[in-house]
């Protein structure tokens, strides 16, 4: 993979999380539902990947690719889910640098766990100082931006 517009590509989708959190949460205060709102937003995602998958149905797993697959691997989704609805019944109430800075801290911890142990079967990438300094200073940020 070519990291030149990868990263690019990353930083342009964080930003549109952020925005499309902040736009949830108008959702969630139009339709006075949390479960409501995340089924709205869910319906329309559902909707864009089908109609993506029926104009590229290439490539399709094989019988062992799915029988190899853990069965916690389709999981991801509902797991996902969680921080959008807690996005979406949060966001109004806390505001968007909070609520973003708070699962961006929470996912970097996460996923700074992950990679050390090689949880859920990813390639491993021990825990060094530098790792902990920036877990540490994603903490420290998200305090500032929560506290003032």
């Amino acid at each position: 993979m070519n990291a030149a517009w990868a990263f690019p590509f990353i930083f342009v989708a964080g930003m549109l999380q952020a925005v499309g959190a902040a736009m949830g949460g108008q959702l969630n205060k139009s339709l006075h539902n949390p479960w409501l709102a995340t089924s709205v937003s869910f319906m329309l995602v559902m909707f864009a990947t089908v109609t993506l998958f029926a104009c590229m149905p290439r490539p399709l797993p094989s019988v062992g690719d799915v029988m190899s697959m853990p069965w916690w691997a389709p999981l991801g989704g509902i797991v996902g889910a969680v921080a959008v609805f807690a996005g979406f019944l949060l966001i109004q109430k806390l505001g968007a640098g909070p609520v973003n800075g708070v699962t961006i801290t929470a996912n970097i911890l996460a996923s700074l766990a992950i990679d050390h142990f090689g949880l859920l079967r990813m390639e491993q990438h021990s825990m060094n100082w530098q790792r902990a300094l920036g877990g540490a200073l994603m903490i420290g940020g998200v305090t500032l931006i929560a506290k003032f």
